[in-house]
C-alpha cells in the first residue's frame, strides 16, 4: 500500500536517509546539494544584511545597524544621545536614522523574514511514512496484515538544482529590495533635515519682517494722531502689519511641522525630541555643480531598480525552463514498501506513481510562462529607459536649483544690501522718510528669505539626485514651505 501525501521540510539527516533507498548516483548528488545549498537560513539573512550595510557605507556615508540585542539597543541610544548633545548635522541625522529608527529596524526584520521564506522554498518536501494494519477474520482464525511505506517525490529531487538557482535569484531580489529601502530611508531623512533647518532659518527672518511691520504701524498711528499722516496712509501700514502676522503664523507652523517630520524620520522618543537642536543655517553651496556625464555613467552602474529588473528577468527565464518540465510531468513519487502477513514470509518492494497527462497537457502553463518572460523582458528594457530619463530629469532640477541659489547669493541679496545701505545714507541726509526706509528693510529681508528657500531647494534636489543614482527615485519635496 502506498501513501502519496507530501509534508513541509524535515531535517537534512532524514532526507539523506531516505535517499539511500533510491537508485542512481544522480539522486545522491542532488541530496548532497540540498545539504550544502539549502541548509542555513541565517546565513542568507546575514549575507543580505551585509550587502545592504556595505552599500550604505560606500554610497551613503552611514552604516546600517541591526539592533538584535539589548546591549546593541542601549549602545545605539547612548550614541544618539551623544549626537543630540550638539546641533545635529545632515550626516549625523542619516546615521541616526540608519542605526536607531524603529521603522528601519522593522524593515530589517521584514527582510530577514523574506530571506528565510526564500530559503525554505528551496528545500525538499519531507518524505512520508505510512503505516497500515489490517485484520482478516475473527477469533483464533484472525490474520494480521501490516504494511509500512516510506515515499517521497522523485520529481522534486530531480528538479532541486533548478529550485536552488531560482532561490538564488530570489535572494538577490531580497538584497536589492532591502538596499532600496535603506536608500529611501536615508534620502527621506536628509530631506526632512533640510526642510527643518530651512524652515527654522526662514522663521527668524519672518520674525524680523513682523518686527518692522509693527514698528511701521505704530509710527503711522502716532503720526496720524498728531495730524501728520492720513487715514489711508495709516491703513496701508496696518494692513501690512496684519499680513505680517499671518505670514509669521504660517512660518511658525511650517517650522514646527518640519521639525516633527524630522523627529519621525529619526525615530526619536519624547525626551530625545526635546533635546534635538538644529544648526542655525543650511550648509553653503558647493563651489561647483556635479558633472552631468559623470552622474549619468555612475547611475547606470549603480541603479538598484535596473539590477532588480535584470535579476527578475533571469528569475522568470529560469522559471520558464522549469515550467516546460512540470507542465507535463508535475508529480513523480517512489516508495519502498515492507508488508507482513500472518503465516506468510515478509514482502519487500517498491512502488512508483506518476500522474497521466490525459485532461491537462500543460499547454496553458507553458503559454503563461512564455508570456510572463516576454513581459519581464520588456519591463526590464523600460526600466533602463526610465532610469536614464529620471537621471537626466533629476540632474536638470539639481542644476536649475544650483544656478538659482547662486543667483540669489551672488546677485539679488548683494544688490538688496547695496540698496539698503544707500537708503540709509539718503535717510541720514533727510532725502527719504522713515516709512520708505522701513519698506526697503522689509524688501531686503524678503529677498533673504527667498535666498534661503532657493538654497533649501538645492539641497533637496541634491538629496533626490543622490537617491536617483543608486536607488528608487525620490521627489524633491519642496512643498513644506510652499505656502510661505
Amino acid at each position: 500500500m502506498t501513501n502519496d501525501i507530501n509534508k513541509p521540510a524535515l531535517s537534512a539527516t532524514a532526507r539523506l536517509q531516505a535517499s539511500r533507498h533510491l537508485p542512481g548516483k544522480r539522486l545522491l548528488i542532488a541530496a548532497a546539494a540540498t545539504l550544502a545549498l539549502a541548509g542555513c537560513a541565517s546565513t542568507a539573512i546575514d549575507q543580505n544584511f551585509g550587502s545592504a550595510q556595505k552599500m550604505s557605507r560606500e554610497s551613503l556615508g552611514a552604516e546600517v545597524k541591526w539592533l538584535t540585542t539589548d546591549e546593541a539597543r542601549r549602545q545605539a541610544q547612548s550614541d544618539v544621545d551623544a549626537m543630540l548633545a550638539k546641533p545635529l548635522g545632515a550626516d549625523e541625522a542619516v546615521r541616526i536614522a540608519l542605526a536607531y529608527s524603529p521603522a528601519l529596524q522593522a524593515m530589517l526584520y521584514e527582510g530577514a523574514a523574506n530571506s528565510a521564506a526564500t530559503t525554505q522554498s528551496a528545500r525538499l518536501p519531507n518524505p512520508v511514512f505510512a503505516f497500515e494494519r489490517l485484520v482478516r477474520g475473527s477469533g483464533g482464525a484472525r490474520e494480521l496484515e501490516l504494511t509500512r511505506t516510506l515515499s517521497f517525490s522523485v520529481l522534486d529531487l530531480l528538479l532541486l538544482p533548478s529550485r536552488l538557482r531560482l532561490a538564488d535569484y530570489q535572494q538577490e531580489s531580497n538584497r536589492l529590495l532591502l538596499a532600496t529601502g535603506v536608500v529611501q530611508a536615508a534620502t527621506e531623512t536628509r530631506q526632512a533635515w533640510v526642510n527643518a533647518v530651512s524652515a527654522q532659518q526662514s522663521l527668524q527672518y519672518v520674525q524680523q519682517v513682523k518686527a518692522t511691520a509693527d514698528a511701521s504701524s505704530e509710527l503711522a498711528r502716532r503720526m496720524q494722531a498728531v495730524g501728520n499722516y492720513s487715514k489711508l496712509q495709516r491703513a496701508r501700514e496696518q494692513a501690512f502689519a496684519a499680513d505680517a502676522v499671518a505670514q509669521l503664523a504660517r512660518a511658525t507652523q511650517a517650522a514646527r511641522s518640519s521639525r516633527e517630520a524630522l523627529i519621525r524620520a529619526l525615530g526619536l522618543n519624547e525626551q530625545q525630541a526635546e533635546a534635538l537642536k538644529l544648526p542655525e543655517r543650511l550648509p553653503d553651496l558647493p563651489a561647483q555643480a556635479k558633472d552631468e556625464a559623470t552622474i549619468a555613467k555612475a547611475a547606470m552602474e549603480q541603479r538598484l531598480d535596473v539590477r532588480m529588473a535584470r535579476a527578475n528577468l533571469d528569475f522568470v527565464a529560469r522559471e520558464q525552463g522549469l515550467t516546460r518540465v512540470t507542465s507535463i510531468v508535475n508529480g513523480l513519487e517512489v516508495g519502498v514498501t515492507r508488508k507482513n502477513e500472518t503465516g506468510l514470509a515478509p514482502q519487500r518492494g517498491y512502488d512508483l506513481s506518476v500522474p497521466l497527462p490525459i485532461f491537462d497537457f500543460g499547454d496553458a502553463n507553458r503559454a503563461r510562462a512564455e508570456a510572463t518572460y516576454m513581459a519581464a523582458f520588456h519591463r526590464a528594457a523600460q526600466t533602463a529607459v526610465d532610469a536614464s530619463s529620471q537621471v537626466r530629469d533629476h540632474y536638470g532640477a539639481y542644476r536649475t536649483a544650483y544656478d538659482l541659489a547662486r543667483h540669489y547669493r551672488d546677485e539679488i541679496v548683494p544688490l538688496r544690501k547695496t540698496i539698503a545701505e544707500e537708503n540709509i545714507l539718503r535717510y541720514n541726509g533727510m532725502l527719504i522718510g522713515v516709512f520708505e526706509l522701513l519698506a526697503d528693510s522689509r524688501e531686503q529681508i524678503g529677498s533673504v528669505v527667498q535666498a534661503i528657500e532657493a538654497q533649501r531647494d538645492f539641497w533637496l534636489a541634491d538629496a533626490a539626485l543622490q537617491a536617483t543614482l543608486i536607488g528608487k527615485p525620490m521627489a524633491m519635496d519642496g512643498g513644506s514651505a510652499a505656502g510661505r
